[in-house]
Formats: structure tokens, C-alpha cells, sequence
């Protein structure tokens, strides 16, 4: 190795401020082919959400509340995925693994607040869905375009204030003694706060009020608004319209369990990390932000006539 490339690779592995990411430590071996599933996701996870956006910009009757929030779904899941798999794929193909620390938390910055931000337009969309079924007369008159705007701002000031204590606590737990190797593909909060010096008592547990109080709350509403339509659609005398009814909600339904079964995977996993090998705690939380991207847009598209229609009708036309 020439002279000045050994005193580069001396100088950032003694320098603290520049962070490793360890990929799926384990399974080296196998970056290369499970890169191409990532890439694979990745890809499709893109192309749909773009798609979804261009869609339902261009097309005036997709101008509606719901869609609005899938707009705002689509967006939340591009900045998720592209905010972690370009890094992972570059760890996977070129053992890029640096990573200057104020891009670690302007990384984990981003990944909490917009999960955040996910979950709280999963909560809009159920009451989207509550009042469409449960109060259909009044839709148009309560689900204004003020009204989500200021749903969508809520959701993002939400998202950004809760985060913004364990963002300034994380930056001055410098000097990280223990090790600058984060045991992961992205800087995933747990797995850099192993690496200070300093008590983390305080980051753990504003990290576990946080999740609990933001998923929890939104998860409880969301129940509520559930259980009211599931009342509403077995009233409904007909069990053709009650499936007709309820078909309009399975699409969220899949959303919440795609958004919400990982995170429930990890903190799992997180109890239980001494029973499991570590690259399965990396695996999952990696595949979230590449899985549930890919897959919105493609339950949606499947599901909603109104999408399904527009996209063949795109595609046709530029075949013609």
C-alpha cells in the first residue's frame, strides 16, 4: 500500500470524529448476493413511489384526501430508503464503510422523525377511512384541503420537535471511547449509543417514552377508529356492501402491518439479543427501509381502481 494511503487509513481510524459501519457482521460473505435482493427492492421501491407521485400529481380526480395522504406516504418512503440503502449498497459492494459523525446523526435524524412522521399519516389515513364510512355526507365538508395540510404539518412538527432533545444529547456524548465500529448497515440509535463514554440512561429512556408514546398513541387511535368502522360495516345490511365497504380499508390495513410488524421485530429482538445472532437484528431493521417502500406503492396500485387505471393508461401511451 503506498505511504500517504497508510497515513490516510491511520489518521480516519484515529480520528473521532469519523464513525465504521460494519455492514451484517457475520455474514461478509454474503453481501454480495444479498445486495442484489436490496438492490432489487431498492429499485422497484423507487420506480413505484415516483410513479405514485407522478400519478396522482397529474391526475386531477386523484385529488382527493386520501390520496393526499398516500402522496404524503409515498414521500416519507423515499426519503426512508434512500436515506439508508444507498450507504448499505456501497458497504455491500465496495466495503465503503466510513462515515463522518455528524452525517451519523443527520442520518438517524431523519430515520426517526420520518418514521415518525409514517406513523402519524397512517393515523390520518384511518381517520380518513373512519369518516369516510362512518360520517360519508360530511367527507367532503371536514377532510378540507386546510385541514390536511395542517395534518401533514402537525405530523412533520411532531415528528421534529419530539426528536430534537435526543439529537443535541447525542452530539455532545463525545468522546465515543469504546469502539468507532457501529455494529450495523446505518447508524441505528441503539447500536451508536453502545459506543459512548458517557451515561446514556437519558437517551434510552427519552428512546423508549418516545416510541412508546408516538406508536402507542397513534396505534390506539388507530384501533379506535377500526373498531367504529368495523360497527358501521356490520350494520350495513347487505354482505355485499359490507365487503364492498370494507375492501376500501385493506390497503391500510397492509400499510400498518408492513410499518409496524418491523419495528415490533426489532424491539423484540432488542430484548433478545443474547438468544439471537446479531445479523439477524441488522437484517431486519435494514429490510424495513427497503421492504415497506417497495411494497406501499404495489398494495396501492393493486387495490386502488383509480391508480390501477391511471398507471395502464400512462404506460400505454408510451408504448404508442
Amino acid at each position: 500500500m503506498p505511504q500517504d494511503n497508510v497515513s490516510h487509513s491511520k489518521s480516519t481510524e484515529t480520528d473521532p470524529s469519523v464513525f465504521f459501519l460494519s455492514g451484517i457482521s457475520g455474514l461478509e460473505a454474503m453481501h454480495v448476493w444479498i445486495s442484489i435482493s436490496f438492490c432489487l427492492m431498492f429499485t422497484v421501491a423507487l420506480l413505484g413511489n415516483c410513479t405514485l407521485l407522478y400519478v396522482i400529481k397529474t391526475e386531477r380526480s386523484l385529488h382527493k384526501p386520501m390520496f393526499y395522504f398516500l402522496t404524503m406516504l409515498a414521500f416519507i418512503d423515499l426519503v426512508l430508503s434512500m436515506s439508508t440503502i444507498p450507504k448499505t449498497l456501497s458497504i455491500f459492494w465496495f466495503n465503503s464503510r466510513e462515515i463522518n459523525f455528524n452525517a451519523c446523526l443527520v442520518q438517524m435524524f431523519f430515520l426517526n422523525s420520518f418514521f415518525h412522521m409514517e406513523s402519524a399519516v397512517l393515523l390520518a389515513m384511518a381517520f380518513d377511512r373512519y369518516v369516510a364510512i362512518c360520517n360519508p355526507l360530511r367527507y367532503v365538508t371536514i377532510l378540507t384541503n386546510s385541514l390536511i395540510a395542517k395534518i401533514g404539518l402537525a405530523a412533520l412538527v411532531r415528528a421534529v420537535l419530539i426528536r430534537i432533545p435526543q439529537l443535541i444529547f447525542l452530539s455532545r456524548l463525545l468522546p465515543y471511547c469504546r469502539s468507532h465500529v457501529i455494529s450495523h448497515c446505518y447508524c441505528e440509535h441503539m447500536a451508536v449509543v453502545k459506543l459512548a463514554c458517557a451515561d446514556t440512561r437519558f437517551s434510552n429512556i427519552y428512546g423508549i417514552f418516545v416510541t412508546l408514546f408516538i406508536v402507542g398513541l397513534d396505534l390506539t387511535l388507530i384501533t379506535l377508529s377500526y373498531v367504529k368502522i368495523i360497527r358501521t360495516v356490520l350494520s350495513l345490511v347487505s354482505k355485499a356492501e359490507q365487503l364492498k365497504v370494507f375492501n376500501t380499508c385493506i390497503s391500510h390495513l397492509w400499510a400498518i402491518l408492513m410499518v409496524y410488524t418491523p419495528v415490533a421485530l426489532t424491539s423484540i429482538i432488542h430484548r433478545f439479543n443474547h438468544l439471537l445472532a446479531p445479523h439477524i437484528h441488522v437484517l431486519v431493521a435494514s429490510f424495513y427501509f427497503v421492504f415497506t417502500p417497495m411494497m406501499n406503492p404495489i398494495v396501492y396500485g393493486v387495490k386502488t381502481k383509480e391508480i390501477r387505471d391511471r398507471v395502464r393508461l400512462l404506460f400505454r401511451r408510451k408504448n404508442i
